[in-house]
Parts: structure tokens; sequence; C-alpha cells
């Protein structure tokens, strides 16, 4: 980055917290103009984000409130013009506040403003609705919408079919698949992928297996996410040969060598069946293939070990990929932490802990292995450990709001 660059996007997060300082007085004599005279679309956002950053349970009406007045006086001045991304922004701001009547006037507002709906606003209605019935309105509404921007999608059905493969929505998927055959569509590779991964997800297997069919006789290929979830299918039903002789095939008869991705994703499977000589089998076979496991790989086979109540094996996966120089990731650390405790190993439990704090405040524990920690250190009777892990909490400034919730947390 440029020092002109730098020092550009300096001065936009300076003006921005000076904006988020002036719009938290309420009082007699506010007056926003003087640091409003300047918008750009990079102030407004980031005026947005620092609104979202600081949003919590016990301040989220007050958050909504603020966004919105500065939604407003920005929107008043002569040289800003509100964009898509400043209505998604407030609309996403509305949906964490639970303010969800705000929220759909905002689309309402956009809408007359002749703005277009795009996958992104779907997006944030379906995060918000909580109910299968309300998602499906929201469904149903924009596949009726004449204003629905869809792109970079094939058309409106893809767009939304994607959107709630993300949010784990599979019975809509059906729902919204079987809206699209009524209306004459017919499915391209993406919505053969999304729905025989929602048919996979609700067990319903044969319909799964019908779709594949059905997607070779429409002359399909299959592709990256098609193999990928075939890996996940084969190995999370412990059939590793099977999973072999879809890799081989990928490579031979397809022409597409297996990615790390892909590797991780069937090891995953087989680490979830319980497999985990599997597991090794296809993680020395990436070596093979030339393909490095990268730390998601590490961790599924950590997690693995630490499952099936292994520890020397994990512990010793755990220290080869510090061999290797491997990034842990926090999810690692918290693998082997929890496991380690489950098999009443403390002491190196707590040197863990420690070596994880040691690598910066970005790696935090979770506060299930805090209560896993806790838990079984009290089982031990071991409350002067306990207690250094309370006061470890405390000193880092992790969950120190839900230490309430941690069960006789003062007795230690």
């Amino acid at each position: 980055m440029s020092c002109a660059k730098h020092n550009f996007i300096g001065q936009v997060r300076n003006d921005a917290v000076r904006i988020l300082e002036i719009l938290h007085q309420d009082g007699p004599g506010f007056d926003a103009e003087p640091v409003l005279n300047d918008l750009s679309g990079l102030l407004v956002r980031e005026v947005f984000f620092g609104i979202l950053k600081t949003k919590n349970y016990a301040n989220r009406n007050r958050c909504a409130k603020l966004g919105y007045k500065f939604f407003v006086l920005s929107n008043e001045q002569d040289n800003y013009r509100h964009t898509v991304n400043d209505y998604h922004i407030m609309m996403q701001i509305f949906s964490e506040s639970e303010e969800f009547k705000a929220m759909w006037r905002m689309v309402d507002e956009m809408i007359e403003q002749g703005y277009p709906t795009t996958a992104r606003t779907f997006n944030i209605l379906i995060c918000a609705c909580g109910e299968v019935a309300l998602a499906s309105r929201v469904a149903e509404r924009f596949i009726k919408s004449k204003t629905f921007n869809y792109r970079p999608f094939k058309h409106s059905f893809n767009a939304i079919l994607h959107s709630l493969l993300t949010h784990n929505q599979y019975i809509l998927i059906e729902w919204v698949y079987q809206q699209m055959l009524v209306e004459g569509h017919s499915p391209d590779v993406l919505i053969y992928n999304i729905i025989t991964c929602a048919k996979f997800r609700l067990g319903k297997l044969d319909q799964f297996r019908r779709l594949l069919d059905e997607k070779g006789r429409n002359w399909f290929s299959p592709d990256f996410d098609t193999f990928n979830l075939l890996l996940h299918v084969l190995g999370k039903g412990d059939k590793p040969i099977a999973a072999l002789k879809l890799l081989n095939h990928m490579k031979e008869g397809g022409g597409v060598d297996p990615s790390v991705l892909q590797f991780t994703t069937l090891i995953d499977g087989l680490r979830r069946a319980g497999n985990m000589d599997a597991c090794l089998y296809f993680f020395d076979e990436m070596m093979k293939h030339v393909c490095r496991p990268d730390v998601v790989t590490y961790t599924v086979v950590i997690t693995g070990y630490v499952v099936a109540g292994e520890l020397d094996k994990a512990r010793k996966m755990f220290d080869e990929m510090f061999g290797k120089g491997a990034i842990t990731q926090c999810i690692t650390y918290n693998s082997m932490i929890c496991g380690l405790c489950m098999v009443g190993k403390f002491d190196e439990a707590w040197l863990t802990l420690k070596e994880m704090g040691s690598k910066g405040s970005d790696c935090n524990l979770n506060f299930l292995v805090y209560t896993t920690i806790l838990s079984n250190l009290r089982i031990a009777r071991k409350m002067d450990e306990a207690q250094e892990v309370v006061k470890h909490m405390v000193e880092r400034g992790d969950y120190v709001h839900l230490l309430g919730k941690i069960k006789r947390y003062r007795r230690c």
C-alpha cells in the first residue's frame, strides 16, 4: 500500500471516529453539519461499520437509533446520495438489533427510491427470519419481484437457492426448487449441486441418488462442488474404497487433480464416521498427490484423534504441524486442550492453554472449552487449578460477561 493511500485511509477512519463522537451528542446545540459536508462512500461505510463493531445485546437499540440518525443526516447533504450498499448496511444494523419492522421499512424505501433488490438484500432478510414460514414468504416475494437483480447468478432461483444453502435452510430449498420446476425452469449444475446437498442433509438418500442420476442423464458433468459433496458423503458413510476409486476417477477420467479442500472434506467425513485409520491413509495420499495438508486438514485429524481418545497421536500430529511451519488455528488449540482435560492431563492442558495465550490476543479459547476445563478440574477436585483458569479468563478478558453462567465458578 502506497504512503498516500495509507494516509488517506487513516484520515477517513479518523473522520469516521469524529462523526461517531458527534452523533452520540443528543443534547442542545447538536450540530453534525461541520463533519458531514464532505461525505464519500468510503467514509459513510466506515461510520456504519463503526456502529456495527460496537453493537452488543445491551446497546443494540441505541445502535439502531444511532445508525438511522446518521442515515437520515447523511442523506440530507447536498453532496451525497445513498447507495444500495448503504441501505444494506442499515438493514443489517436493524436486523442485528432485532428491529425487524424498521428493517422492512428500509427495504420498501430502497425500492421506492428506484434501487433494485439483490441477492445481498435477500441474504440479509433470510438471516433475520427465525421461522421457515416467514422465510418462505420472503423467498416467494423475491421469486415474484420485478425489481430483483440477481446478478451474478443465472436467474433468481440460482441466487435464492445459493443464499438458502449458506443458511442451511434445506427444507426451504426443496420448496423453492419445486416452485422453480412449476414455473418451467430447468436446473443447471449449480442448482443440481444445491438440491442434492439439501437432500443429503435431510437424510433423503434415495432422492439424493436419483438426482445424481438425473444430473448425469442431462449431460451435466461433475464439477468441483459435485466431487466435494460426493467425497463428503462417501467419507461420512465410511466407504474409503469407493472414495479412493472416485479420487482416481477424478484424476484419470475427469482430468481433475484432487485439491486440499477435497481431501480435507473426505478426511472430515471419515473422521465423523470414526475411521481414523482411513483418515491417516488419505492424509498420506495427499502427499503422494503433491497436495500439502493445510492447518484445517491437521485440525480435522487432531480433532478425530481427540474424540477417539487417542491423545498421544493427537499430540504427535499437533507437534508435527508446528514442525512444518503451519499456522495453528484457535480451533486446533481448543480441540487439543479439551481432549487433554477429558483424560485428566491437566498440567499438559494448562501448558497448552498458556502457550495459546502467548500466540497473541487474536487466538482465544471458546467458551465451551473454558467450561470443559473447569468442569473436569472440579470433578478431579483441583480447585486451585480451576481458580487459575478463571483468573486467566479475567486477565485476558475472555467471556468475562459470561462468568455467571459457569456453574459454581465462585467456589473456585
